[in-house]
């Protein structure tokens, strides 16, 4: 949650070279980095704005504005509308591996919330049909939900079950992850098909993550198998670019 008064610690400010050949926006921005990695500046925490801090270290406003940015780039702070500049435990970076995003923040030290938005059992049009391997018509799941990571949105995610795990009910969905629960019934994962590009938000998604209108998200698509080769999830997803990203090793053949 954010602080109800904005901080900002003049002290470790107060020796800017004003003369030297670093950039004041880069001084300002490596020591801004150096507070929130140490702790002296909470997660959660909200900066006081632009004129503001430019007023007390007698910068002007683009340097100001250019040394945050440089943080925001890093993932460090997040820009939310209503709120201002906040501190975050950093972006998430997930690894192309076969695991939940829910598993992901646990594992990074982040703590997920769900937000279920829709939860109904519907009949399977063509592309679901298709990717889950079942006849069109056929009853699934269909959940929509917003997660979330120390109290700001990182994603959206669609996903269907097929026809067996129907049941899975609304509050475990927000108490657990998707594969912690398929785990729990039994299921599972040995192998998934992926796919990893982007667009621009639509629909309600700006509002949901609390981004601009027309701004650019992450996006990924995956089905997944069970150990008998039967599909037992589709899903898109789509993500903050400024909270989130993908990592991958290459090895050369």
């Amino acid at each position: 949650m954010a602080n109800d008064e904005p901080v900002w610690p003049d002290e470790l400010f107060h020796d800017l070279d004003r003369a030297g050949p670093v950039p004041l926006y880069f001084q300002v921005s490596r020591r801004l980095e150096a507070a929130i990695q140490s702790g002296q500046i909470p997660s959660g925490a909200r900066l006081e704005n632009e004129i503001e801090i430019g007023r007390r270290l007698g910068l002007s406003r683009p340097t100001i504005r250019r040394a945050i940015q440089e943080v925001v780039d890093k993932g460090l702070l997040v820009r939310r509308r209503g709120i201002g500049t906040q501190v975050v435990q950093g972006q998430v970076t997930r690894q192309v591996e076969l695991t939940s995003l829910y598993e992901d923040l646990r594992s990074t030290q982040h703590d997920p919330a769900t937000q279920v938005l829709t939860h109904d059992v519907r009949p399977a049009t063509d592309d679901v049909a298709e990717h889950l391997g079942i006849p069109v018509g056929s009853p699934v799941l269909y959940m929509r939900r917003l997660r979330s990571t120390d109290g700001i949105p990182v994603a959206v995610m669609e996903n269907y079950l097929p026809e067996g795990l129907t049941d899975i009910s609304r509050a475990q969905l927000e108490e657990q992850g998707l594969y912690q629960i398929l785990r729990s019934r039994g299921v599972t994962i040995r192998v998934a098909k992926q796919r990893i590009g982007a667009r621009s938000e639509h629909g309600d998604e700006a509002e949901l993550l609390d981004v601009d209108r027309g701004s650019p998200l992450l996006t990924m698509q995956r089905t997944a198998y069970d150990a008998a080769g039967s599909a037992v999830e589709f899903g898109t997803h789509c993500y903050r670019p400024d909270m989130y990203s993908f990592e991958t090793t290459l090895v050369a053949k």
